[in-house]
């Protein structure tokens, strides 16, 4: 077991009393949400937790998954970086933005379905399993679909697991070439202010029942790197921006980031 997730379980067993972090329970609750939030420090201690077992239980990976499939393309080849063209092929979708041309960059950022499909067609379920298994990246259930299988299920991890994936991202420590790692990191970059960067993905799994949201990445501060994972229930698409309110307002209330117009967003769930 990779050195952060053995931390993590020492801490959920040793002290199951002391594993919850009120800080982060109340905002849940201000939500009227069932979900968990894992805050952990790049050295792994401290780690803020709210929802322990939750923390431990997989989910569908959803678009999540884009992080390191963004890594298996450059690593590929089948890509060459950011900035390079994903032609559209003129098929109309439900979300206008995916209805042009993308860049990597974009396409991440867009999180669109067809653009990393037509990576996925060229690089193959073998290789696909190859990477799974060179990572260790959550589980992954046969059979599988080469261009569906973040979307269906068949690929589920837990907030643990992300983050600990995600501190490897970090250190680059995976197996890939430093060259995919910093684009990966270029199309991560999500906000720049004077205090932080931050690093993130969305996804939502709403083929699952309950459908799952996500919201995975790490923040930098001139003092430290911190890495977070929420995943929560959702009922429809009105419930997608507390994934990103509650990390926000979660990092604010540890003290990691200032974020105070993130707090106007945690509104209840009835």
């Amino acid at each position: 077991m990779p050195p952060l997730l053995l931390l993590l379980a020492a801490l959920f067993i040793a002290t199951p009393g002391h594993a919850e972090d009120a800080d982060l329970a109340s905002l849940f609750a201000a939500a009227g949400v069932d979900g968990t939030l894992v805050i952990a420090d790049l050295d792994g201690d401290p780690v803020h937790v709210h929802n322990a077992p939750r923390a431990a239980q997989r989910f569908p990976t959803a678009s999540t998954f884009k992080i390191l499939n963004t890594l298996i393309a450059l690593e590929e080849d089948v890509i060459a970086g950011p900035d390079a063209l994903i032609p559209w092929n003129g098929r109309l979708h439900d979300m206008p933005d995916w209805n042009r041309d993308h860049t990597l960059a974009s396409a991440f950022a867009a999180s669109c379905v067809w653009c990393y499909q037509s990576l996925a067609r060229q690089i193959g379920a073998e290789r696909y399993r190859s990477h799974l298994a060179r990572v260790g990246y959550g589980e992954l259930a046969e059979p599988i679909d080469a261009v569906a299988f973040w979307l269906d299920g068949t690929l589920t991890i837990s907030a643990l697991e992300q983050v600990e994936f995600l501190r490897r991202v970090i250190l680059r420590t995976l197996p890939y070439r430093d060259s995919s790692h910093e684009g990966l990191r270029r199309v991560m970059l999500a906000e720049t202010t004077e205090q932080h960067r931050l690093f993130a993905k969305t996804g939502w799994a709403a083929r699952a029942t309950p459908q799952i949201g996500w919201y995975v990445g790490y923040v930098e501060t001139p003092k430290d790197t911190w890495i977070f994972a929420l995943n929560m229930d959702t009922r429809g698409a009105a419930d997608l921006p507390l994934r990103q309110a509650l990390v926000r307002v979660g990092l604010q209330a540890k003290g990691i980031t200032a974020s105070p117009e993130a707090a106007s967003a945690i509104q209840r769930i009835d």
